[in-house]
């Protein structure tokens, strides 16, 4: 491991090199860069996440955090990790302060792998325009999770808003096994479902995409049953023009299969470390036109997948617009006063 302090890009390329020289060339066999845009508070969970993921898909970590963008003087630390304790991949970890952290494609860029997909995956609240951030505008594949929001539904709203191919949430990687489980329910029938409904809190982004999943796979209007009896969804039941009617309730890692006219069957249903979830994701790094259309169905918005895949990158300063909210809020209390 490298440390560098109060650094400067150029140097951290040249010790990344060299790093790299004395491990091997562990380069060689990169099969992605994966950047990583998380707080301080998560840089812990991220890598280790990372190192999961690491280790079905061979890459190059960049570790982005931001910190006070209204400090006076600009600063950069950095980190390398090269087939250490992250695993089987090239890590380096940046830390950036001041005016600096708006520009982190300054650092970043010259460390991305040669010829090889970028995939940006931010570990908390995404911004609301990707396009604001140039670490998504770079990127092949962009991976966010609505459910680290204050309001995941709106989150959801807002990111088929911003849609364009080559985006995904993790909220869809998490339904991944519940999809399994109820496609293979068709396997020995050719009934046609008529209603489905859905049971879970009314914040579950989980539920919103399963809802939008059915309803664009199926053609009907699900019922989203709210429930606080579970943290997550808790069960997914169809009925089908033949009466019958197909139930998968999850209790902790076990769903209960029921079916009218046959015994209750125990499938598996574990909740996956962030890491596996995130291994799923870097497994495609083409456009997930299912997830579109799921997402587009939840939020009332048609035909997602024919939005360009290029962003143009559209600046924005957070501490202007910070600052500007401020005056806001500041003259409508003076007026409020008079």
């Amino acid at each position: 491991m490298i440390g560098l302090w109060d650094t400067t890009g150029n140097e951290v390329v040249k010790a990344l090199a060299a790093e790299r020289r004395s491990a091997g060339g562990v380069a060689s066999g990169m099969a992605l860069t994966l950047i990583v845009v998380v707080d301080e508070k998560r840089v812990r969970e991220a890598e280790a996440a990372a190192t999961i993921a690491a280790a079905a898909h061979p890459c190059r970590l960049v570790v982005v955090v931001r910190a006070d963008v209204e400090r006076e003087r600009n600063r950069l630390d950095a980190e390398i990790v090269v087939g250490g304790r992250l695993g089987p991949c090239e890590a380096v970890v940046t830390r950036m302060y001041g005016r600096l952290a708006l520009h982190a494609e300054s650092v970043v860029m010259p460390l991305l792998v040669p010829d090889v997909p970028v995939v940006t995956w931010w570990h908390g609240e995404p911004p609301a325009e990707i396009a604001t951030d140039f670490l998504g505008v770079v990127a092949d594949r962009r991976i966010t999770d609505s459910a680290q929001a204050p309001d995941p539904i709106e989150a959801l709203r807002q990111r088929a808003r911003d849609y364009a191919p080559g985006d995904t949430d993790l909220a869809w990687t998490r339904i991944t096994p519940w999809r399994t489980l109820v496609a293979g329910a068709f396997d020995t029938t050719q009934a046609r479902v008529t209603e489905a409904t859905v049971v879970a809190p009314r914040t579950d982004p989980t539920a919103a995409l399963m809802q939008g999943w059915l309803a664009a796979r199926l053609g009907i209007v699900p019922t989203w049953e709210h429930s606080d009896e579970s943290p997550r969804m808790r069960e997914v039941q169809l009925r089908c023009a033949n009466d019958d009617t197909l139930t998968l309730t999850r209790d902790d890692s076990v769903a209960t299969f029921r079916r009218t006219g046959q015994d209750e069957r125990q499938l598996p249903l574990v909740r996956r470390p962030l890491g596996d979830e995130l291994a799923e994701e870097l497994r495609r790094l083409d456009a997930d036109q299912v997830y579109a259309e799921a997402l587009g169905t939840t939020a009332g918005l048609a035909d997602l997948d024919q939005r360009p895949p290029q962003r143009v990158h559209v600046w924005k300063d957070p501490a202007t617009a910070q600052r500007a909210e401020a005056g806001v809020t500041a003259h409508a209390g003076t007026t409020a006063e008079q």
